[in-house]
């Protein structure tokens, strides 16, 4: 049979052949199936409402008192006093304690990365490694730091190869100006150790080319002239 407005079950716009439009249809199968609608609906609102309570009331103060709690740690790690820092003491939380007490908070994801870095200056390069590996980088400005630090802390293990990894990563962006030519020049030495001698003039070349107002740029002729590289 041909289709054609005669045998066609929509005989006007919204409008079908038993009488009822849209609307009236929606309400149809609202009102046969409201108690399935309404307990979803009401599902999804306690739902939404409970996170919004979580964040309100339970990490909102969290973060908080996390902030509060890290200031008298970061005090100490500015002056020098990684211990004090790391461990804290009867009055103030250190980085460790931090950590556990306010876990998934911000503040707790930070003292890893300050974790680390005392573990690095205490020389136990192991926990240095454990803590700058547990702290998220992702979308901070300390991420290039985080691969440099865990960089020398492999090294200082032996471990050559995942140093020029992990200083690899620290010298990926081009723009900067801070960590990537301190991290150039760590990353040559660790290839001169690994007897990659091309790859440490390019690194050295780098810091010559790219960053020539870098301080790591001042020694960096005699570098490459100790690799046989003459100007």
């Amino acid at each position: 049979m041909a289709n054609n407005p005669k045998n066609n079950p929509v005989t006007e716009i919204g409008t079908t052949n038993d009488g009822m439009n849209t609307l009236e249809k929606v309400v149809a199968v609202y009102e046969n199936n409201k108690k399935g609608i309404n307990t979803a609906v009401t599902v999804i609102l306690i739902a939404v409402i409970g996170i919004f309570a979580y964040l309100k009331l339970v990490v909102g103060p969290k973060e908080e008192k996390a902030s509060i709690a890290m200031m008298r740690a970061e005090q100490m790690f500015g002056i020098d006093s990684v211990n004090l820092a790391l461990n804290g003491d009867a009055q103030n939380a250190g980085f460790l304690k931090i950590i556990k007490k306010y876990d998934g908070t911000a503040s707790a994801n930070l003292s890893c990365y300050y974790a680390g870095v005392c573990y690095l200056k205490m020389g136990d390069y192991k926990n240095a490694i454990k803590y700058l590996n547990d702290f998220n980088a992702h979308g901070t400005v300390l991420a290039h730091a985080k691969s440099g630090l865990l960089g020398d802390a492999y090294m200082e293990t032996g471990d050559v190869k995942k140093g020029i990894a992990q200083y690899t990563e620290a010298t990926s962006d081009k723009e900067d100006d801070v960590y990537t030519p301190i991290y150039l020049q760590h990353l040559a030495v660790a290839y001169e150790k690994n007897n990659q001698t091309e790859d440490a003039k390019k690194a050295y070349t780098r810091i010559r080319d790219e960053y020539p107002r870098s301080f790591q740029s001042r020694d960096v002729d005699k570098a490459l002239a100790k690799l046989g590289v003459l100007n």
